[in-house]
């Protein structure tokens, strides 16, 4: 099979059956009716499949991890207590793909200090934030499910842990449409989170949401600090001129300079030439919500890089807006 495709819930039960070892995104619905196996799963109903952007509840997005074998693999749950181990159980050669609920307590957990929890950085860990239809926010909960015990949960998050060859090594790539303006306003938050009302910009404090409408900002731009080189974005979810809440679909951090990402002129196009293309041996994909819906992605391909629509990606830490892939190299 294509290694990454949209499939039924019956074609993807035969290959459970099979013993392949997948990552899943569907509809709950579809994932509820799943057999146990080797396999883990997020709710999504976007994806970019073999025909270009789609939006279903009728199909689940089937990641075959090709280089894992089933003897080879561990799947696991963790909670909040636990999810600080999730590099550190990571296998010495492999990697790790891990799924978390969106807007939920383990969420906001990785997102704040994944970057802290040992071994973070030093093995692979790659991944998505499961989500729901964008007309469903508020109304129903993201889940994950392991496939191991065929439980899902709007709690937990669940990940696979994979060992990998002795000559085989597996390297995760990022692909980032922003860049910060150098030459915006500097803005800084007083709290973490994933949502603000106030902030200071330039040092004056204000009220966030009146300095995104009184300077007429466009939200399809994040906001993008510079970790030692290193973009970062925090992507707009909404801006309430009622409440005058600014949320976030990633938390921003105190002591953080943040400043709008620079312009990129045609968003469409400037996202198929940094996606487009062919990439080597690819074992796993996802890519951002938002990048679906400002870069016009229904019915259009991005090169060969198939895969959920996210409501935030894992490249080691939480990142929005972007596009993950992770591919394994191997050696003679």
């Amino acid at each position: 099979m294509n290694q990454r495709v949209l499939l039924s819930v019956q074609e993807t039960a035969a290959l459970i059956s099979a013993g392949k070892v997948l990552s899943l995104a569907g509809d709950e619905a579809l994932l509820a009716q799943l057999p146990k196996g080797h396999w883990i799963a997020g709710t999504i109903p976007y994806f970019i499949g073999e025909d270009g952007g789609i939006e279903t509840r009728d199909k689940i997005f089937v990641t075959e991890l090709s280089h894992a074998q089933a003897g080879e693999i561990e799947i696991k749950s963790y909670d909040l207590d636990n999810i600080k181990n999730i590099a550190l159980d990571g296998p010495a050669n492999g990697y790790t793909v891990v799924i978390l609920p969106a807007m939920t307590p383990i969420h906001a957990e990785y997102a704040n200090h994944g970057r802290d929890y040992q071994d973070m950085f030093i093995k692979p860990v790659v991944g998505w934030i499961a989500g729901v239809h964008l007309s469903d926010l508020g109304k129903v909960l993201p889940k994950v499910a392991n496939g191991a015990s065929a439980v899902l949960s709007a709690t937990d998050a669940v990940a696979i842990h994979v060992t990998l060859a002795a000559n085989q090594m597996a390297v995760i790539k990022i692909l980032n449409l922003f860049q910060q303006n150098s030459q915006g306003d500097v803005i800084t938050f007083p709290e973490t989170g994933f949502s603000a009302r106030l902030c200071q910009v330039n040092g004056e404090e204000v009220v966030f949401a009146d300095y995104i409408a009184k300077h007429a900002l466009n939200t399809a731009y994040p906001l993008v600090a510079d970790y030692n080189g290193a973009q970062i974005n925090t992507s707009f979810q909404e801006v309430n001129q009622d409440t005058k809440v600014v949320s976030f679909y990633a938390p921003v951090f105190t002591g953080i300079e943040y400043r709008q990402a620079t312009a990129v002129g045609d968003y469409v196009h400037a996202f198929e030439a940094l996606a487009g293309g062919s990439h080597a041996d690819v074992e796993f994909s996802c890519n951002c919500i938002l990048n679906y819906l400002y870069g016009e992605l229904q019915g259009r391909k991005t090169g060969d890089l198939d895969g959920p629509m996210t409501f935030g990606e894992v490249a080691y830490q939480l990142l929005n807006q972007t596009l993950v892939y992770l591919n394994v190299q191997t050696h003679d």
